[in-house]
């Protein structure tokens, strides 16, 4: 199965943003462009980096949620579906225990999870599967909607690869990713989600990320 594509989606650069120049403690990653402008008289090159762009899903709850319904959150997503038999009960159980460790930073979080089969992961099936693992956060939600833009999002924004395969166990492949987006959209990390020193590297880098970068420091 396709674990890890995640170097052939994932530019990782470290670069000055065009949104201002405070301290960056995380690199950007992603395709990014060169914009030119006048300063003083001078022409100056500006990297800008692609934020993750608006969604619309329901959610297990089968409420419409969209990008915006999450403005002002760091976000941890993942990218699986409900009757994968291989790797997602891995990466289920690896971000869950992420979420329980970082439960004193709850108000600045928020977990997404997107289903690559939504036409089988309807959100009563969401449901089954949070209860399932034992998950009942109210800063964790489980996606779906349409399959070719969830794939499309994926690929293109979140830095993971995702999509129908018959080959593959369960008919669809996708890297055990786990991305972590700042608040502003830009995707700061990516990370093998069913590597435990991955995931706990994971919640270095959002530690650091809120405390250097937005001043907030967790009770930990």
């Amino acid at each position: 199965m396709k674990l890890v594509l995640l170097l052939s989606f994932a530019v990782v650069l470290i670069s000055s943003c065009s949104e201002g120049k405070k301290k960056r403690v995380l690199p950007f990653i992603g395709n990014y462009d060169i914009e030119y402008k006048l300063v003083d008289g001078k022409e100056v090159a500006d990297t800008v980096f692609p934020r993750v762009p608006d969604f619309t899903y329901l959610n297990h709850d089968s409420l419409e949620v969209t990008a915006k319904s999450f403005k002002g959150k760091i976000w941890i997503a993942d990218f699986f579906f409900t009757t994968c038999p291989t790797i997602c009960p891995v990466m289920t159980r690896n971000i869950k225990e992420l979420h329980d460790r970082t439960l004193d930073l709850k108000d600045q979080l928020q977990f997404l999870s997107f289903s690559v089969n939504p036409n089988f992961d309807q959100p009563n099936v969401l449901k089954r599967y949070r209860a399932h693992y034992g998950i009942f956060s109210d800063h964790w939600d489980f996606l779906t909607g349409d399959e070719a833009s969830t794939h499309e999002l994926g690929i293109e924004h979140f830095q993971i690869f995702a999509g129908r395969d018959e080959e593959a166990e369960g008919g669809f492949a996708h890297s055990g990713a786990f991305t972590l987006v700042d608040k502003e959209g830009y995707v700061r990390g990516v990370y093998l989600g069913t590597d435990k020193k991955q995931v706990r590297q994971l919640e270095l880098d959002l530690r650091k990320l809120l405390k250097e970068e937005y001043g907030i420091a967790g009770s930990k």
